[in-house]
């Protein structure tokens, strides 16, 4: 079998920033065994196969250790690679997932992404998350991820985990967004980080997918529907966001790194 493959920097406009995935357009799927393995020998945080199914794109995205349900960035580099290499002509198209149909749109030099709300709701703090954390959070809530609030963006830019406490609990396939408000003069509305227990990849660059929770969140707190998000991970990237109520508008950039192919 050979695939074709394309690696994406995700909500960045520029190489070397965003959050990195590979791309397989695939005709019929293989095993989850293979995709399994092919992500792990990318080792990219995440890896997007998707195959073109009665008039439309079947999407499944996978870490070098599970299928996740939802990815944001690798839904956005398919959406990229399937706009500038498959079909140039479409200005839409719908991905169909585990986690129902994702409608894309493509504007100028931006991918909108139209992904599920998961609002979060206050919770009790865990205490191996609390023990794990070098600074303790003004609010802790929770949807499939855990939203530990604090109260300035450079708090969350000096958050620190202890690994080998943090990694005694499993979440997948969430993890922990910590999160602020932008400091004054940003921007941005808010700033985050991610981070995932037990993964090999300890700190996700950018996540999308995380937005759906942090999105209807802030859009609360601050009483307003458009936000601009950046993840202050070292590679950094920017999230243009919308609450829509029952989903949420997430756009961004992208640019190519490479492609190629790959035998099995």
């Amino acid at each position: 079998m050979r695939i074709d493959f394309f690696h994406v920097d995700a909500f960045t406009s520029k190489l070397f920033g965003g959050n990195p995935a590979a791309v397989c357009i695939l005709e019929d799927w293989p095993s989850e065994e293979i995709m399994l393995r092919v992500a792990g020998e990318f080792f990219l945080p995440e890896t997007a196969f998707c195959v073109r199914e009665a008039g439309t794109w079947r999407i499944r995205w996978f870490t070098p250790e599970i299928e996740m349900d939802l990815c944001g960035h690798a839904t956005l580099a398919a959406a990229f690679v399937i706009r500038n290499f498959a079909d140039s002509s479409i200005e839409s198209l719908v991905f169909s997932s585990r986690s129902g149909e994702l409608p894309i749109r493509f504007r100028d030099d931006r991918i909108v992404l139209d992904f599920p709300s998961r609002p979060p709701r206050f919770c009790e703090f865990p205490e191996t998350i609390a023990r794990a954390v070098n600074i303790q959070p003004r609010e802790v809530l929770k949807a499939r991820d855990y939203i530990l609030v604090y109260p300035s963006e450079g708090e969350v830019r000096n958050i620190r985990f202890d690994r080998n406490i943090l990694d005694e609990i499993n979440l997948d396939p969430g993890g922990i967004s910590v999160t602020a408000r932008a400091e004054e003069g940003s921007a941005a509305d808010f700033v985050s980080r991610f981070f995932t227990p037990r993964a090999s990849i300890f700190e996700d660059p950018v996540t999308g997918s995380a937005h759906s929770t942090l999105v209807p969140y802030w859009s609360g707190v601050l009483g307003k529907e458009d936000l601009l998000a950046f993840q202050v991970s070292r590679r950094g990237g920017e999230l243009f966001c919308r609450d829509q109520g029952e989903r949420v508008s997430l756009a961004g950039k992208a640019i190519l790194f490479c492609r190629g192919s790959i035998a099995i």
